[in-house]
């Protein structure tokens, strides 16, 4: 039998069973066709965030910010670029805590950007404060192998 994961789309966060031989490939959505991976940064709400945190199977990073917030400003190219270096292992998600005030309370929020990466709808660690790419890619990348 073929070990699978299941991902959510980033498109419609309908949840899709991939086998993980195949998670690179052109895989696409079982629900509505589009790419399972597509190498961008999704912006996550109340419903999506439970599809993509708790059900998901793949890593998520994910930035708490607000649209008002200087270094929030400055984190979105970074995280562009680190939603394509870290495709298709680790997806990228951002939530705006203004926005979605219920997460940002529900994972007690208190400084923004926040980064936090989950896997398999657990916290594994987070991290205050803007940052530049090769740090955002360390870090993500020492969490996952701990």
């Amino acid at each position: 039998m073929t070990e699978s994961l299941i991902i959510a789309c980033p498109q419609c966060n309908q949840l899709n069973r991939v086998p993980k031989s195949k998670i690179s490939a052109d895989g696409k959505c079982g629900s509505c066709g589009k790419p399972l991976i597509n190498e961008q940064v999704i912006n996550l709400n109340q419903d999506s965030f439970q599809r993509h945190i708790d059900k998901s199977e793949l890593p998520i990073l994910v930035d708490f910010w607000a649209p008002w917030c200087g270094p929030c400003k400055m984190m979105a190219p970074v995280l562009d670029e680190a939603a394509i270096k870290l495709s298709p292992n680790v997806r990228v998600a951002k939530v705006n805590t203004e926005v979605e005030q219920t997460l940002a309370a529900r994972f007690n929020i208190r400084s923004i950007p926040t980064l936090a990466i989950f896997f398999k709808g657990k916290e594994l660690d987070r991290m205050a404060g803007a940052l530049p790419l090769p740090q955002v890619l360390q870090w993500t990348n020492q969490t996952l192998t701990r």
